[in-house]
């Protein structure tokens, strides 16, 4: 039997820098995972996406425009982030997930925002590029199209902006960060359209509302 290791304040300090969740959440789920911060902070996340999961019915009809101007004022972009009530929308943590989720499209570049917006044109097109290379590889047929379905998740994790990874924390991708803010603010949160300016391009990428 394992020794239970005592959960100090520090600790529970540390695990609500890192993560920004209330300090009994914290605590509770350093209790579950024996004082290993990097198993507490899974725990949180979990709880979190199971919150999301929860609300993910209720109505967002309040919220904010998120912006970022990348330095030398090159890059420009604005996010629409949505919640259900003004309280929540007007907190400092809802504020600042609309300002990183705004910087990380300026970084990242995604081209739409959820996998259902890619269009069947584009979707059959890579495809075929996909299957294309693994028979020029030597691929069995019988394997070709689970090669195709590995590298299509992977196009959705490039392209998508609630499927790439979160510049500020690689190890989420955006839809598990929202869900994290879902947890902690106890409101559905849903991210409605983006548009990202670039000086000197023609034409301006912009996500379709949901």
């Amino acid at each position: 039997m394992s020794t239970q290791i005592p959960i100090t304040a520090q600790m529970v300090k540390e695990l609500r820098e890192k993560t920004g969740a209330p300090w009994m959440d914290c605590k509770i789920a350093l209790t579950e995972a024996n004082g290993d911060m990097a198993g507490a902070e899974t725990v949180l996340r979990k709880r979190g996406l199971a919150s999301a999961q929860k609300r993910a019915g209720r109505a967002t009809l309040e919220g904010v425009v998120g912006s970022y101007v990348h330095a030398g004022g090159k890059i420009g972009v604005l996010v629409e982030i949505n919640c259900e009530t003004d309280f929540v929308a007007r907190t400092d943590e809802f504020q600042l997930l609309a300002h990183d989720l705004a910087m990380h499209v300026a970084a990242a570049d995604p081209r739409f925002l959820r996998k259902e917006e890619v269009t069947p044109e584009i979707l059959e097109k890579e495809k075929e590029i996909y299957r294309a290379q693994a028979l020029a590889s030597g691929k069995p047929e019988k394997v070709v199209e689970r090669i195709v379905e590995g590298k299509m998740e992977k196009f959705y994790e490039e392209v998508c902006f609630l499927e790439q990874h979160f510049v500020k924390d690689p190890g989420q991708t955006v839809g598990q960060v929202v869900a994290t803010y879902i947890g902690k603010l106890g409101e559905n949160i849903t991210v409605r359209r983006f548009v990202r300016f670039k000086m000197g391009e023609s034409t301006d990428r912009a996500s379709n509302p949901a």
